[in-house]
C-alpha cells in the first residue's frame, strides 16, 4: 500500500471514529492541530472527509490530494488549504469552504449544496452538476459548467474557452471577463433579480455582483441529448461444450466439492464462501431464505455479510450506511464518469476506511476495457474484478473468453491471487458456470431468474454435482480450458477453442 494511500485511510478511519461523539455532543472536528494548538497540517491525503451525514462539522488544516469533500450528505467542512481534483464531488446536500485553490472538476456532478472557493478552480467547474451553488472568488479554467442541468455557479474573476458547452440547464454567472459561450450555451447580462437573489449567499462572504456581470444558459439551438446504445450479450456460451479431460467418470459415493472459497489478497483467513459459482446480482437479497440465504450476492442495498456492494454514481453517497455490514465492494467504473487513476483511487479509498480490513475491493467493466481494468487492479492493489461481457449492440460471450484470458496472464493476476468474474445478463445453466469456471473465471454474476431463486439454486446444485461425475472431477479448481471444446467453426476462431473432434487448437491460435 503506498504512503499516501495508507495515511488517507488513517485518517478517514479516525474520522468516522471522532464523528459519533461529535454529532452526539454537536462538537466541530478539528484536523490538523495537536493537543497543545500546534499546527500538524495534513499533506495530500485523498479521499479525505468523504459522505460526511447531516448536522457534522469538520474543520481541517492541510493541502489535500484528490476528491476531498466528496459526497457529502449534509455536513459542513472547511478547508483551510487547498486540494486537487474533484474536490465536492457527488454533493447531496451541506457546505464546503476552501480558503486557497482547487483543482479541476470541482464540485462535479453535485446535486445540492453549497461550495465556496476562495481561490481560484482549475478546469470544468461543476461539470454535470444538476442542483446546488457553486461560488469561486478567483478565476476558473476552460469549460466551466460543462453539461450541467441545473443549478448555479458563479465565477466572480475570470472563465477559460468552452464555458457553458453541453449544458441543458442551470446558469453560469461570470463577473470577469468571459470568452464566447462553448456549443449549447448563449450569453445574456445578468437580470436585477438576479443580482438580489445571489446577493443572499454573496454578502455573507463580503462579495457582490455589478451589472455588468455575464449569464450563460442553455442556447435554444442545444443539442438532442445523447442516446447511448444498449449493451447485451447476444449470444451465450452455447457454442460451447464441455468434456472429460480424463477417461473415468466419478463413482456415485464419490464426494464432491462444488464450493468456491474467494480470499481477501494476501489472508489466509476469512473470504467470501459460494455454495455454486454464481454471484446472483439483485437490487437487494435481504429477503431471501432456505438455500438462497447463503448464495452470495451483489447487490446496491441493504447488503448481508455474504453480499458485495455494487457501488456506481447513483448509490454513491447511501453506500457508506452498509460498508459496515458487507463482504466487500464492486466499484463499477462503467456507471462512473471518467475518473484517472488517481480519483478512482480516492474514491476506493473513501469507501475502504469505512469497511473491514477483510472486505473485499474490486472493479467492474466491460469486457472491451479489460486491458485497463486489469492493469488498474494490479497498480491498485485489488483483490480482483469483474468483466462484463456485454458490448454495445450485443456480443458473443465466447469472443470474451480470450480478451480476458490474454490480458490476465499479461498482468499475471490468477498467479497474484485476484479473482477475475465474468458477468453475463441472463440467469445461468449450470454449464454456464462450469464454461466459466473452465475458461479461468471461478465465478459467474448473473441475475436470478423472475422467480422461485431458491428452486433454481437446489436444480443448479445438483447438475453442477451431475457435470462433475460426468467429467470425472472433485473439485470445481480442477476445471480447466482442456475440458472446454467449441461446436462449431466460428466459436472456435473467436475464442481459441479447440475444434470438438480435433485434437489439436486451430491454427491461429497457439495455446491449448
Amino acid at each position: 500500500m503506498r504512503e499516501v494511500t495508507a495515511k488517507s485511510m488513517k485518517l478517514g478511519r479516525d474520522l468516522d471514529g471522532m464523528l459519533s461523539e461529535a454529532l452526539e455532543r454537536d462538537l466541530l472536528v478539528r484536523i490538523g492541530w495537536g493537543r497543545g494548538g500546534d499546527e500538524k497540517p495534513k499533506s495530500g491525503e485523498i479521499g479525505a472527509i468523504s459522505h460526511l451525514p447531516s448536522k457534522s462539522r469538520v474543520l481541517l488544516l492541510g493541502n489535500l490530494g484528490e476528491c476531498a469533500g466528496i459526497m457529502n450528505n449534509g455536513g459542513t467542512f472547511t478547508l483551510q488549504g487547498s486540494s486537487k481534483s474533484m474536490l465536492g464531488a457527488f454533493q447531496r446536500d451541506g457546505r464546503i469552504v476552501v480558503e486557497k485553490d482547487v483543482g479541476d472538476r470541482l464540485g462535479r456532478r453535485m446535486t445540492g449544496g453549497f461550495i465556496t472557493v476562495q481561490g481560484s478552480a482549475g478546469d470544468e467547474v461543476g461539470a454535470c452538476m444538476s442542483g446546488g451553488t457553486v461560488i469561486v472568488r478567483g478565476h476558473a479554467g476552460k469549460r466551466c459548467g460543462a453539461g450541467m442541468s441545473d443549478g448555479t455557479v458563479v465565477i466572480l474573476g475570470s472563465v477559460g474557452s468552452e464555458p457553458g458547452v453541453g449544458m441543458t440547464g442551470g446558469r453560469v454567472v461570470i463577473a470577469g471577463s468571459c470568452p464566447p459561450p462553448g456549443e449549447g450555451a448563449t450569453m445574456r447580462g445578468i437580470e436585477t433579480a438576479e443580482i438580489t437573489q445571489l446577493a443572499e449567499y454573496l454578502e455573507p462572504l463580503g462579495l457582490t455582483l455589478e451589472e455588468d456581470a455575464l449569464v450563460l444558459v442553455p442556447s435554444d439551438s442545444s443539442s438532442g441529448v445523447t442516446e447511448i446504445p444498449d449493451s447485451s450479450v447476444a449470444e451465450g456460451f452455447e457454442s460451447i461444450a464441455l468434456v472429460p479431460s480424463t477417461s473415468d467418470r466419478l463413482p456415485e459415493h464419490s464426494p464432491l466439492d462444488p464450493y468456491t472459497l474467494l480470499m481477501p489478497l494476501g489472508s489466509k483467513e476469512g473470504g467470501l464462501l459460494f455454495p455454486i459459482p454464481w454471484l446472483v446480482e439483485s437490487d437487494s437479497a435481504g429477503t431471501w431464505q432456505g438455500v438462497a440465504s447463503t448464495q452470495p450476492a451483489l447487490v446496491r442495498t441493504s447488503p448481508r455479510g455474504c453480499d458485495l456492494i455494487l457501488v456506481g454514481e447513483s448509490n454513491l453517497v447511501d453506500c457508506a450506511d452498509w460498508l459496515g455490514n458487507c463482504a466487500g465492494v464492486v466499484l463499477d467504473l462503467a456507471d462512473m464518469p471518467p475518473l484517472n487513476d488517481a480519483e478512482i483511487e480516492a474514491i476506493l479509498v473513501s469507501i475502504t476506511c469505512k469497511m473491514d480490513d477483510e472486505s473485499m475491493i474490486l472493479l467492474r467493466d466491460r469486457v472491451d476495457r479489460a486491458d485497463h481494468l486489469f492493469r488498474l487492479v494490479v497498480d491498485l492493489d485489488l483483490d480482483g474484478a469483474v468483466i462484463d461481457a456485454a458490448a454495445p449492440g450485443g456480443s458473443r460471450a465466447a469472443s470474451a473468453l480470450p480478451r480476458i484470458g490474454l490480458a490476465a496472464r499479461a498482468m499475471n493476476l490468477t498467479e497474484q491471487g485476484r479473482h477475475l468474474l465474468i458477468e453475463m445478463d441472463e440467469t445461468p445453466s449450470a454449464e454456464d458456470m462450469l464454461i466459466a469456471v473452465a475458461a479461468g473465471c471461478p465465478i459467474l454474476v448473473a441475475p436470478p431468474p423472475e422467480d422461485s431463486l431458491e428452486e433454481t439454486l437446489v436444480w443448479l446444485d445438483s447438475t453442477v454435482r451431475g457435470w462433475m461425475r460426468e467429467l470425472g472431477l472433485d473439485g470445481l479448481e480442477k476445471l480447466s480450458r482442456r475440458n472446454l471444446r467449441a461446436l462449431d467453426y466460428d466459436t472456435a476462431s473467436i475464442s481459441g477453442l479447440r475444434l470438438i473432434g480435433y485434437d489439436r487448437p486451430l491454427p491461429m491460435w497457439l495455446g491449448n
